[in-house]
């Protein structure tokens, strides 16, 4: 039995809606705003990695060249609109060229996860080799390991004085983050989503139906690295600086880590487990008696050996069970019931 779209987006909507004027109440809008941003960044995986079955250890490059591509123009164009679309558009077609010519080159899953690193790796060594007065991109210094900071931030578009930042950023980035969502929810729920999801389980049969499943798997690349790049951009907003640390290898596991804590296959694993991951590791940033590293080590082996699926599946599966359960129980009620009288 399918689900009415609708009454699902409609759901989705009056529940981030409740959310979004609650979370404030309880953690400052600072802090949501870049757990936010982290959870845009781990839905751009989980919706490649989880529902294409796409691993990408590049999600980390798309995130740091978006977040780049922002600073670089917004000094250059000193206002914040063309900047937005550029932080998405740059990213997406570096992955468009490299998807094409992985998944046409029919590379397997290991040798695509080892070019997506390789180029992230890539990417993090040049930015730190650009501290030369010669790296200029515009009126845009590259700045090397120190990075480009004092770039505009966010703007309403038409007026570069009107900033928008402190709560104000808060509920854009909480309803793109939404938008996001919604997008791809739909995405999924189209024909294009249920092809995706049929390659993921089997590439092969997917291609003997007439399917061009290089295409598509191109395509889902290139939206996943769009949402990375928009999440770059707003992360650049929100810190004011950015740094060749947005292509470090940590970075690039912490996004893997996020999805496999939250639950791969699923749209709201990879947002609790960014947000709630990156959450502790501020809490223990606080602190210096224990490693943050070290103990988000420790949650993923645990979590490999005792929620294999995740955090988000576990639950709904607690939740089924429980569902299944009340059902039998009032089935019996109702054939005991009948029986005496």
């Amino acid at each position: 039995m399918r689900t009415d779209p609708f009454r699902e987006y409609a759901w989705i909507v009056v529940i981030s809606i409740a959310l979004i004027l609650v979370l404030p109440s309880l953690i400052d809008t600072y802090t949501l705003t870049v757990l936010l941003v982290y959870s845009m960044l781990g839905l751009s995986l989980g919706l490649i990695w989880g529902f294409g079955g796409i691993l990408c250890f590049g999600q980390a490059a798309f995130f740091g060249l978006g977040a780049y591509t922002y600073a670089i123009s917004a000094i250059n164009f000193g206002e914040s609109t063309v900047p937005m679309l550029l932080a998405v558009v740059v990213p997406a077609l570096f992955a468009l060229v490299l998807g094409a010519m992985m998944f046409y080159g029919r590379l397997a899953d290991v040798y695509l996860g080892v070019i997506t690193l390789v180029v992230t790796l890539i990417f993090y060594k040049f930015m730190n080799s650009t501290a030369g007065p010669e790296y200029v991109i515009g009126s845009a210094r590259l700045g090397g390991f120190n990075g480009i900071p004092g770039f505009q931030t966010l703007n309403v578009p038409g007026y570069p004085d009107a900033y928008v930042w402190g709560d104000s950023l808060y509920y854009v980035v909480a309803i793109a983050l939404v938008l996001v969502f919604l997008f791809v929810t739909w995405l999924l729920n189209s024909s294009f989503g249920r092809i995706a999801i049929g390659t993921r389980e089997n590439e092969i049969r997917m291609s003997l139906m007439g399917y061009d499943v290089r295409a598509r798997k191109t395509l889902l690349f290139t939206i996943g690295a769009a949402v990375a790049g928009l999440s770059g951009a707003f992360f650049a907003n929100w810190a004011e600086i950015v740094t060749p640390g947005l292509f470090s290898l940590q970075q690039t596991a912490e996004i893997i880590i996020w999805c496999i804590v939250g639950g791969l296959g699923t749209r709201l694993g990879p947002i609790v487990g960014a947000a709630g991951l990156a959450y502790l590791k501020f809490l223990l940033g606080q602190q210096s008696l224990v490693d943050n590293t070290l103990i988000t080590g420790l949650i993923l082996v645990l979590f490999v050996l005792f929620l294999p699926k995740g955090l988000v599946p576990a639950v709904a599966d607690v939740f089924r069970r429980v569902s299944t359960r009340r059902q039998r129980t009032g089935r019996r009620i109702r054939q005991r019931s009948a029986v005496n009288g």
